[in-house]
């Protein structure tokens, strides 16, 4: 007796793509299907939407609150600027990519580049976010009790607890990069 075997049809497109391929449904058409809005859904879009808006506020309370005050808070600024600066044009550019291309995101996160990246960006804030406590606790803390309206205190107070966090999410992906890449999805 021959054997047949019988395979279960699945109708999910892909893990980000929502079931139904990506693009922008406009009345009874689907446009601009190159786009894949369904990563922005997922856990791992999150993540990097996360790790975008961290640096932004981040990046906003320095340029607001610590350039007037650079001489005082010292090096400590221009390194979180660095870490700032550069985890976030990274993950921007790596959004974007995989916006586009659920393809580029599959090859992107099971290479060493995503948990490497990850995992650097972790460590940048976590030092960077060290080093402004220090200065802020060392410079900035004896003017905020002199000096009344003294805002640059608080506002780099919140600057070191959201590089935390940041960090924090960073090595959240980092390690779920490195399940990824070892391919336990």
């Amino acid at each position: 007796m021959p054997t047949v075997a019988i395979g279960r049809h699945n109708n999910h497109m892909g893990p980000f793509s929502g079931g139904g391929g990506g693009g922008i449904n406009v009345c009874c058409c689907r446009i601009c299907t190159c786009v894949n809005f369904g990563f922005l859904g997922s856990r791992f879009g999150l993540m990097k939407v996360c790790e975008i808006m961290l640096a932004s506020f981040c990046e906003t309370l320095l340029v607001q609150f610590g350039i007037p005050y650079a001489s005082n808070i010292g090096k400590a600024l221009f390194s979180f600027q660095a870490a700032t600066a550069s985890t976030y044009t990274t993950t921007v550019i790596l959004l974007i990519v995989y916006c586009f291309s659920e393809k580029s995101f599959h090859l992107m996160r099971q290479s060493l580049f995503e948990t490497l990246f990850n995992s650097i960006s972790c460590l940048m804030y976590a030092t960077a976010s060290s080093y402004m406590a220090t200065a802020a606790i060392l410079w900035l803390y004896p003017q905020f009790l002199i000096v009344p309206g003294f805002i640059a205190y608080p506002a780099m107070v919140a600057v070191y607890w959201m590089g935390y966090v940041a960090a924090l999410v960073y090595g959240v992906d980092a390690y779920c990069a490195y399940k990824y890449y070892k391919g336990r999805r």
